[in-house]
């Protein structure tokens, strides 16, 4: 799969967590050939756990692994900081990014790490979550510690 066609697939883990009343934030993993190896979506509203967050899930569901370096982490949103620091811990070399334009993350970090960053600016990602933001002001700043 390419780039367009995985967060296709991040897309669709972001309405399952629309669809729970969680926020609309969907990741996947995917090796080198552009096979998914985890899924994962914001999980925080439904679980309680504030760590919980689409990245986070994904890593979490892709278990222990020795082939991280060969990994691209694809996210409907900028990774925070913490989501940002847990791809560095793994030496996850690529990170492709939805959208920048709602939140922008730690992507500095990334950069500072040489780690490659695609960011599509992807029309449905930037709508699902304005959309979002917009309806539910108060779960939206609980998510990034406001």
């Amino acid at each position: 799969m390419n780039d367009e066609a995985l967060l296709r697939e991040a897309v669709a883990e972001a309405r399952k967590g629309l669809s729970e009343g969680g926020l609309p934030i969907g990741s996947v993993l995917a090796d080198n050939r552009g096979k998914i190896v985890a899924r994962g979506y914001n999980l925080r509203v439904q679980s309680g756990d504030p760590t919980a967050h689409a990245e986070t899930v994904c890593l979490r569901n892709a278990g222990r692994r020795r082939d991280w370096a060969e990994l691209t982490l694809v996210s409907t949103l900028s990774p925070c900081i913490m989501c940002t620091g847990t791809a560095l811990l793994f030496r996850i070399p690529r990170i492709v990014i939805g959208e920048n334009r709602n939140f922008q993350g730690a992507e500095d970090l990334f950069r500072q790490h040489g780690i490659a960053i695609a960011v599509l600016d992807d029309g449905e990602c930037v709508r699902m979550m304005r959309e979002f933001i917009g309806a539910h002001p108060d779960l939206w700043n609980e998510d990034i510690g406001m």
